[in-house]
């Protein structure tokens, strides 16, 4: 395995650091290719030469966990603004069941979806935020985060990247589940 690898469940939430004096403005060569469909660079190749800025050197990369940082703080940041604030990218779909309780139930709906905050390890065990059950006029109501490409045709592949994410709220009656 390169330098610009890490595999597995382990590598979550780890970082590149330098070798000799830890810090982590380090950066590897590497091929880019530009994608006009997204107008952006993509990464195509990494090589395993490794320069430290700090050290203003040639280094060799070790991998250090973060505390409480990484991508799924990232995700559940996000999840956290779209579902609560209506704020990112992305797109609220209500099923036929709840609409068919008429406006009210909806707006109380919505409203106990913004102030969910009963995230525990049962229901939320990779800590992203991504889904709830609340009750509302008697209803059991589930809400969900999807995560999407741009253009809705396949997962995210980064969730904790709102450039390449698009969020979707799904609100359903637990009997619609």
């Amino acid at each position: 395995m390169g330098h610009s690898q890490v595999d597995g469940i382990d590598s979550i939430g780890t970082v590149p650091v330098c070798k000799s004096c830890g810090s982590e403005r380090v950066a590897l060569d590497a091929w880019a290719c530009w994608n006009p469909e997204y107008g952006l660079w993509e990464l195509e190749h990494v090589f395993d030469d490794a320069h430290c800025h700090a050290c203003e050197d040639a280094t060799t990369l070790v991998w250090k966990r973060l505390d409480g940082a990484g991508p799924r703080q990232a995700i559940r940041e996000l999840n956290d603004r779209f579902r609560r604030e209506g704020r990112g990218n992305g797109t609220v779909v209500v099923t036929p069941g709840v609409r068919a309780l008429g406006r009210d139930f909806l707006q109380r709906a919505f409203q106990a979806v913004r102030d969910f905050d009963q995230f525990s390890e049962d229901n939320d065990p990779w800590g992203e935020h991504d889904y709830g059950a609340v009750e509302v006029d008697g209803e059991k109501v589930f809400w969900k985060l999807d995560y999407y490409d741009p253009t809705l045709t396949q997962g995210s592949e980064n969730p904790a990247n709102e450039a390449v994410t698009h969020r979707v709220l799904t609100i359903m009656l637990a009997s619609e589940y």
